[in-house]
């Protein structure tokens, strides 16, 4: 009887102690980016057969593509992160490459909260484009293009290889972004 009434009162004292209390969820944390510090070298420096330079980060690995001449891939290992880069000569196709990189960008818009454009015009160096800031959780965050208006079209896009989420990725953004402004910034043809 003994054994029962305190089987009895542990279920009791059980049953009492759940009372009414509501769990909440956690919010989901993000993992901490560290992102390393940078020093940059000319591209040519690795690469003089190429019809084109720019100042590369000391952070990246150039693998050159086989599929055309003159393409490459800029591939950041700690963040894991391409810039993916193309090379077209123009043959009176102007128009057609760069509506083409215009598509590229645009196919983000409706995942984009913006698209700011930032026109470079380096007349001396005979560098002119156009660097699109995809902001939002879109694929590519950030995309340019830059051509001499005769003879060259060079055409990059930067993809992180993960899921996109722009609040969590923001710190591998903005340091890919200095990097590309960078890139454009220091362009020439050769």
């Amino acid at each position: 009887m003994r054994k029962l009434l305190s089987y009895i009162s542990v279920c009791a004292l059980f049953m009492c102690s759940c009372g009414n209390k509501t769990s909440l969820p956690k919010p989901y944390g993000y993992y901490r980016i560290s992102v390393p510090d940078t020093a940059y070298t000319p591209f040519d420096a690795q690469f003089p057969q190429f019809p084109y330079s720019f100042d590369l980060s000391q952070n990246a690995v150039v693998q050159i593509r086989k599929d055309e001449p003159f393409w490459i891939n800029i591939w950041y290992p700690p963040l894991d992160a391409t810039i993916h880069c193309s090379y077209k000569p123009i043959h009176r196709n102007l128009r057609e490459l760069t509506n083409d990189a215009l598509e590229f960008v645009y196919r983000n818009a409706s995942f984009a909260s913006s698209i700011p454009e930032r026109e470079y015009n380096h007349p001396e160096a005979q560098v002119y484009g156009v660097l699109f800031d995809l902001e939002g959780n879109t694929a590519s965050s950030c995309q340019f293009f830059v051509t001499d208006s005769v003879r060259h079209f060079f055409r990059a896009s930067v993809y992180c290889n993960c899921q996109p989420n722009a609040d969590s990725l923001a710190p591998v953004y903005n340091y890919l972004r200095t990097d590309v402004k960078r890139m454009v910034e220091s362009f020439v043809w050769k």
